[in-house]
């Protein structure tokens, strides 16, 4: 049968890399850390990186790996079940509670995946009687969940809060009706205005979903997110996120959210029921990560530090990025080959950062995304703008 299509599938793959939108994987050789070896899809050699979700610089922490090491011998490697039929363990539980203390809400459940936690939230809780309300730029997984339910879907323009309260005025006939965005938007580093947000679901009578992806571990005074750096912890419904990020880079993901909404994900949401359970290893080593972001505020003083450097360092060199405080420091090329091949460029000057262009950002909106890391020195920060300014140069810019 396939070979039917095969031409077709070809000319699609064609198209791909004619329009310079073509995804090529590098093979990295080494750990993930603020340098890395790359052995496949460019310059082979140790490189700085600066495109990885490693805010913390936990993905290597030797306390991290330690605590990992002992869940193997403990807990074994994995679970070969899903969480109701025999794939629930302590260490489970403990990092559920753990997390809901963290996040200050009353109940957690995990997933394999934020992705999926975001896919069994809005079957779970919506249908045809009610209207999910979801900000223009929200992440893939918020969509694709969306999708998977009956409700009414609103879209508001990008933290467009005159435009949010229309939608809500548009769907007061609804039994139920959830607002949905994201803390931080990833492609540009924006954070959602939740404190406006929660005042007009409250002026409304709706629930509020955060996904805090790229926020936990470093936004906010304790590291607890974007509802903690707005003020309203107490405010906010249901949070969803990962552990594959600044909480220690490796996979999994939660839903953290009032008693009664985690109480039926639980029975009825559909990642859940009909996927593994997080490997064991990944639930232990993740409390060790919690341990570390509670325990000190150093890493989040060194990110902010880093981010600091870079942004005005990008500037004062003439180049345009998106304005905030966040680590996502998005560089604004605009042509998507243009920007492919200056990231080609980076990377055989020592700097690995990937281009992103459509259809993972609008036309005409191509950038490099350059994620600073508490593992990056001030020598690394001020390398990496060095090689931005000569990539700039042998690109003829």
């Amino acid at each position: 049968m396939f070979d039917n299509v095969r031409d077709e599938v070809a000319a699609t793959l064609d198209e791909i890399r004619e329009a310079g939108l073509f995804k090529p994987e590098r093979v990295i050789g080494s750990p993930q850390s603020a340098a890395v070896t790359v052995t496949a899809g460019g310059t082979p050699g140790e490189v700085l990186n600066f495109c990885a979700n490693n805010y913390l610089g936990l993905a290597d922490h030797p306390e991290v790996l330690a605590a990992a090491k002992d869940a193997l011998d403990r807990w074994g490697y994995g679970m070969a079940s899903v969480r109701f039929i025999c794939g629930t363990q302590d260490v489970h539980k403990q990092l559920e509670d753990r997390l809901s203390a963290f996040l200050g809400q009353e109940d957690t459940i995990l997933y394999s995946s934020c992705f999926d936690a975001n896919g069994g939230v809005f079957e779970t809780l919506l249908d045809e009687r009610d209207a999910v309300i979801s900000d223009a730029l929200n992440h893939a997984s918020i969509i694709d969940g969306i999708r998977l339910c009956k409700a009414r879907r609103h879209r508001y323009a990008n933290r467009d809060l005159a435009d949010l309260e229309q939608q809500l005025k548009e769907s007061q006939d609804a039994r139920r009706r959830l607002i949905v965005t994201d803390g931080v938007f990833s492609m540009d580093g924006y954070v959602a205005p939740l404190r406006e947000i929660c005042d007009l679901a409250d002026r409304y009578n709706a629930m509020v979903m955060v996904d805090d992806s790229h926020a936990v571990g470093f936004v906010g005074a304790g590291g607890r997110g974007t509802p903690e750096l707005h003020g309203v912890m107490d405010r906010v419904d249901i949070i969803t996120g990962t552990l594959g990020k600044a909480l220690g880079g490796a996979s999994g993901g939660y839903v953290a959210a009032r008693r009664e909404i985690v109480a039926l994900l639980r029975q009825r949401s559909r990642p859940y029921l009909f996927s593994n359970s997080l490997a064991p290893v990944i639930a232990a080593a993740s409390l060790k990560v919690l341990d570390l972001v509670e325990s000190s505020n150093e890493l989040r003083e060194r990110l902010a530090a880093n981010t600091a450097l870079f942004r005005s360092k990008m500037t004062e060199a003439g180049f345009e990025i998106l304005p905030g405080d966040h680590p996502i420091a998005p560089v604004m090329i605009g042509d998507a080959a243009k920007a492919g091949r200056l990231a080609e460029l980076l990377l055989e000057r020592g700097v690995y950062v990937i281009g992103f262009s459509y259809p993972v950002v609008p036309h005409g909106q191509a950038r490099i995304r350059v994620q600073l890391s508490a593992a990056h020195t001030t020598e690394d920060v001020e390398r990496a703008v060095a090689a931005f300014v000569d990539a700039r140069a042998a690109l003829g810019e």
